[in-house]
């Protein structure tokens, strides 16, 4: 090893001296075994195949992603890898709130370099959506929804999943044939597909990746929905008219920090006196938002391009400050994506073959294999969050169904829904 690597090595083993809870194995060339932390869940095992990784590792969830896409390290459950460190960072945590207004000037300085402009957001939206139709065929099943499924059990399979959670956006909603509803993220057309089938009602969807629009607009002509079903090519900021209810599920994560509240008062905007709006997404803790909101992540940077999560509570100022909507239900639907995830792992892992020879080389699908366990991580751990939330109009008059769980406030720290039996 190198003198730098040394150095790191002594760094990072003295920070993961000092575990709190659960256990890591570390085995480096040669067999030298080294395991660390009290014991008990979570366990994993991280084996050294290059000693590059240790000043990789200095860089945070960046380092550990890349030295693991360029096999620097292996393990035999990276997922494990990331629940041991999700359950350990609370230190680092505090450390990280106590720097961040240190760091708000050059947040915003770099965020007005960076705005989400329209043109921007397309380019960010391209470099994830538009990688191939065959990557996400194969991860995900058919019905091609790419966001958290709703299972009624830990054994429930994948697709009816995520035939249960369009099912509960529609129910939700009250979706019927007087409805014309916009949707804002079109994905491949499977919501627009599966209201317009099911519920009789008019959808009009957008999204900015050409491979989405193209899959999407092939599969509503296939289906026969053409008559009920228009597929648009136009950022949120552009969309005009009135709709009854608006579906946004797992968008707003692309739409960056500073506009947020645009996001919302656009989509107040297009609703009628009487509408309704169900948002699905994947959030953060308040508590963390500060400091992750412009960080230079994993996601962020290889993943997600200038992606952010909201928080509840951000999703609460914009909507009181930007819109007249109130927020009547929110459910949580965490434990259901860690499950999600673990299908579309296990999917691509399945077609590894089939992927290598559409072009998708090894280092891609090991970026990805960590993307996912990162993800299937966070959400078991709940660094990290998703669930749906409804906003409606002032004039609106209905009701959520009593399937959908009881309504909240929608901030964090509210009761949650009762839980499905997962996980």
């Amino acid at each position: 090893m190198t003198h730098a690597q040394t150095l790191a090595r002594k760094i990072v083993l003295r920070l993961v001296s000092r575990l709190s809870t659960g256990s890591l194995e570390l085995v480096e060339p040669g067999g030298r075994r080294l395991l660390l932390g009290p014991g008990g869940a979570p366990s994993a095992t991280v084996q050294v195949r290059d000693p590059r990784v240790w000043p990789a590792l200095l860089h945070g969830s960046r380092g550990l992603a890349e030295a693991y896409a360029d096999g620097l390290w292996d393990s035999p459950d990276p997922v494990a890898v990331v629940r041991v460190a999700a359950r350990n960072v609370q230190g680092l945590d505090a450390l990280r709130r106590r720097i961040a207004p240190l760091r708000v000037p050059a947040q915003h300085a770099g965020a007005v370099r960076r705005r989400t402009t329209a043109r921007r957001a397309r380019s960010d939206v391209r470099a994830h959506y538009d990688l191939g139709n065959d990557l996400f065929e194969l991860m995900l099943d058919d019905t091609m929804m790419y966001s958290a499924a709703s299972f009624e059990t830990a054994d429930t399979p994948l697709r009816v999943a995520s035939i249960a959670k369009l099912d509960l956006i529609c129910d939700k909603l009250g979706l019927g044939p007087e409805d014309h509803v916009l949707e804002i993220g079109t994905g491949w057309g499977g919501f627009a597909v599966h209201a317009a089938t099911t519920r009789g009602c008019q959808v009009t969807t957008t999204t900015i990746s050409a491979e989405q629009r193209a899959y999407a607009a092939r599969r509503v002509a296939e289906e026969g929905v053409a008559d009920r079903v228009a597929v648009l090519d136009q950022d949120y900021r552009d969309l005009r008219g009135r709709y009854t209810r608006l579906v946004s599920v797992e968008m707003i994560e692309a739409v960056g920090w500073r506009d947020f509240g645009t996001f919302f008062g656009r989509c107040s905007r297009l609703l009628t006196e009487d509408g309704a709006m169900l948002l699905q997404a994947i959030t953060m803790d308040d508590r963390a938002y500060e400091v992750e909101k412009a960080s230079r992540s994993f996601i962020r940077t290889h993943i997600f391009p200038n992606g952010c999560l909201p928080s509840q509570a951000v999703v609460a100022r914009c909507v009181a400050r930007e819109t007249d909507m109130d927020m009547v239900h929110h459910e949580d639907l965490t434990a259901d994506y860690a499950l999600t995830l673990a299908h579309w792992r296990a999917n691509l892992e399945a077609a590894a073959e089939r992927l290598g020879a559409v072009g998708y080389d090894e280092r891609f699908r090991r970026l990805w294999r960590m993307y996912l366990s990162y993800c299937e991580a966070g959400f078991a751990e709940r660094r990290i969050k998703a669930g749906q939330t409804m906003l409606v109009k002032p004039g609106w008059r209905g009701r959520v169904p009593a399937t959908a769980g009881a309504a909240l406030a929608g901030l964090e720290g509210a009761a949650a829904v009762p839980a499905r039996a997962v996980g």
